[in-house]
């Protein structure tokens, strides 16, 4: 199932398919180590759903909606 990063919820884990970000957000995405191909897990939320926590290649970064709305997924387990 292809859809944002955002649209994730909590412990879903997916692969990167695609950044839609261009100039410097783009650049920016791509210098956090939000590649395609790389493989992800959303490990926290905000309460108001806004950072996400994500944790990919060993370590955790949080992403604003804003950012996570330029990455595409593909969902690769369910939700616990």
């Amino acid at each position: 199932m292809l859809c944002s990063l955002r649209q994730l919820q909590l412990y879903d884990k997916a692969r990167i398919t695609s950044i839609s970000a261009d100039g410097e957000l783009g650049r920016r995405i791509r210098d956090m180590g939000l590649v395609t191909g790389t493989e992800i897990e959303i490990v926290g939320r905000a309460p108001l759903k806004d950072p996400v926590a994500v944790r990919l290649r060993g370590f955790t970064l949080t992403l604003r909606n804003n950012e996570a709305d330029h990455i595409k997924v593909e969902k690769l387990e369910s939700n616990p």
